[in-house]
């Protein structure tokens, strides 16, 4: 019995040595043509927010932490940043239709609200203590957002700012 548990340990061990040389891509592209700035007023105070407590899951250049290059975390926190990504990317928000980025300022007004975001797992144990954010801080964030749905309101037809939801597909009987 002691001889099977060596060996799944040692079994354990060495797929743990060789995982450490498969790791992920990094998100660390300084590419950010279509980034949010380009085309939003991001006050510094809103853009140091966005930068500590947004900006690694959510835009193309993350700030990784040293047991970042710690397999599995570096799979797990990859998983974060691509599907992160996935929802909100600040380096290529501009890219999107005006519906869509209009519908982005909505999403991170509530999610900012409801304190869903920056996730909790972010902050854990202190890590990241920056990222929690105060009430004050996530007032900035919101204010902010609800400004820059003031500004497309007055840029752009009411019609043009409304997300159109894709109809089911017809049905043939």
């Amino acid at each position: 019995q002691i001889v099977m548990i060596k060996k799944i340990l040692i079994g354990i061990l060495m797929t743990f040595a060789a995982s450490q040389f498969f790791k992920p891509q990094k998100n660390t592209s300084v590419e950010n043509t279509n980034g949010i700035h380009t085309k939003y007023s991001v006050p510094e105070n809103v853009n140091h927010l966005l930068e500590v407590a947004c900006n690694d899951c959510h835009s193309n250049k993350t700030a990784y932490p040293w047991y970042a290059t710690i397999q599995p975390v570096a799979w797990w926190l990859n998983m974060h940043v691509v599907d992160g990504k996935k929802h909100l990317s600040f380096s290529t928000f501009t890219r999107l239709p005006i519906a869509v980025q209009n519908h982005k300022f909505e999403e991170v007004i509530e999610m900012v609200e409801k304190k869903e975001m920056p996730l909790a797992s972010y902050t854990y144990l202190g890590l990241h203590k920056e990222a929690d954010l105060s009430d004050e801080q996530r007032k900035t964030i919101t204010d902010w957002a609800k400004a820059q749905m003031d500004s497309l309101k007055v840029s752009y037809p009411p019609d043009s700012l409304i997300l159109k939801r894709k109809a089911p597909p017809a049905t043939t009987n």
